[in-house]
């Protein structure tokens, strides 16, 4: 977008990583929504695209925002105008520095994560956000044993009814073949050679894209497709070496059977897992998908950022942080302005692109002296993803965030088709969850926006007998 905005002047990217994400197969699909794909690209490509842009590869060692400049992991510096960073943020990972812990966020983890799956006959897997709900639908041919704090799965973005609707598919023995997804997938080059390094935790990967589990083959030793058994309401507690266990003189457990199974395993495996809850249980390896952290570390020594709850830079509402020529957008950042009514922040792939497009129109607008109105997609949060093979929109409070108790929820759901959730408040449509083809997207996009009274119409907004896409058309 810079590119665009100023073709003579030199744009510099600077990044850690080799490859480059390119948001392509864009589709508006309404107005706030939109649906691509995220694909790795050489970075020369992006320099072929804009002449005026040079990718730099090196990691960024420091900030020096008083003397505008940036100074390089090789021993460089640049001098900038104006400077935004989208350094993005990293995993949170459970215990840091244990061989036996992976945290997922980027290509490269993905990659280490399939190396150790190949061997293994059980994993531990920590969180209940998007990643860890896709990791345990694809995974098979291994035992997972899922720890969430939550009662439900997929609590970031569902509530117990969709999970209760989805579950099913959890425990389907047959699955149907999934679409094939066309993303082309770059290696790095000479990485493979080497004998690439399991991705250092140090060393930041770029995210994963929507679909990253295509084309990785997740399967581990044994000969059966689904195994998952879930724990809820609990976390880590301590994680055991081999040795530590056998010193504890406690009983793990095998991977349960039935409701009432709880049999001491008589296998030794590399590492165990102890949970709040009280239950112990042996693995060969534990995934941390327990969210991200703004990855802010190399940029705060030595400046004055102002820093949200979270983590992140804070931004106002032309993207800038709370030093002179510095802006922030995507993961890196907390968003602090006053939000719309029904838009919220969330670290995800949609809001990244959208952040980064209107960060560089502020940019432009401030470097002519021009002033500037909040881009449209921070109207109304709207998200398009994909889980078990459903198609799955969430727009607005879809789970009535901030709401507090004054709210009422309205539900449709066929079992093995559609779930369809509506968060009302005083009569009018707040937010909405759309599980499976349901065509209510764009309805319910414009019902939220609009903020129209919908009392009068009653339980009859959901009824399936009521085409009511036509009837708001």
């Amino acid at each position: 977008k810079l590119a665009a905005e100023f073709p003579s002047e030199d744009i510099f990217l600077i990044t850690a990583s080799p490859v480059i994400k390119a948001v392509t197969n864009f589709k508006q699909v309404s107005k706030t929504l939109e649906e691509f794909d995220v694909e790795e690209q050489p970075s020369s490509l992006l320099e072929k695209r804009y002449p005026n842009i040079r990718v730099i590869q090196s990691g960024v060692k420091q900030l020096k925002s008083d003397e505008h400049k940036i100074y390089t992991e090789d021993g460089k510096e640049y001098i900038y105008e104006k400077l935004c960073l989208c350094a993005g943020a990293k995993p949170k990972l459970i215990v840091e520095g244990n061989p036996y812990v992976l945290g997922i966020r980027d290509t490269d983890s993905a990659q280490a994560f399939q190396k150790n799956l190949a061997q293994a006959e059980r994993i531990v897997v920590v969180g209940n956000g998007g990643i860890a709900l896709e990791l345990v639908y694809e995974i098979q041919g291994c035992e997972v044993i899922w720890a969430i704090k939550d009662k439900a799965i997929g609590n970031t973005f569902f509530d117990a009814g969709a999970a209760e609707f989805l579950i099913p598919k959890l425990t389907a023995e047959s699955r149907e073949t999934p679409i094939e997804c066309k993303r082309t997938k770059y290696t790095v080059e000479g990485s493979e050679e080497k004998g690439r390094p399991t991705a250092a935790s140090d060393k930041l990967g770029s995210a994963l894209g929507p679909d990253w589990h295509e084309g990785l083959h997740l399967k581990g030793t044994k000969e059966f497709s689904h195994k998952v058994h879930i724990e809820i309401l609990c976390e880590v507690k301590k994680i055991h070496s081999q040795q530590e266990f056998i010193q504890l003189h406690r009983t793990s457990l095998t991977f349960p059977k039935g409701e009432k199974n709880v049999e001491p395993d008589e296998v030794l495996w590399p590492v165990y897992v102890e949970l709040t809850n009280g239950k112990i249980y042996g693995c060969n390896f534990i995934v941390s998908a327990t969210g991200v952290v703004p990855n802010v570390e190399p940029f705060l020594d030595g400046n004055n950022f102002a820093v949200g709850e979270d983590g992140g830079l804070k931004v106002d509402k032309h993207m800038h942080t709370s030093l002179p020529d510095v802006y922030a957008a995507g993961d890196i950042c907390t968003a602090a302005w006053e939000p719309s009514p029904v838009w919220h922040q969330m670290r995800l792939w949609t809001q990244a692109r959208q952040m980064g497009w209107y960060a560089a129109k502020c940019m432009a607008a401030d470097a002519l002296g021009e002033s500037i109105d909040m881009d449209f997609s921070f109207e109304l949060f709207a998200h398009i993803t994909k889980f078990f093979n459903y198609k799955v929109v969430v727009l607005g409070k879809y789970n009535a965030q901030g709401l507090g108790s004054d709210h009422e929820l309205m539900l449709r759901c066929t079992k093995g088709h559609e779930y369809v959730k509506v968060v009302m408040q005083n009569g009018r449509m707040m937010g909405a969850v759309l599980i499976g083809e349901t065509d209510l997207d764009e309805t319910f996009e414009n019902l939220i926006l609009n903020q129209m009274d919908l009392s009068a119409y009653g339980e009859d907004l959901l009824n399936p007998d009521i085409d009511i896409e036509d009837y708001f058309d």
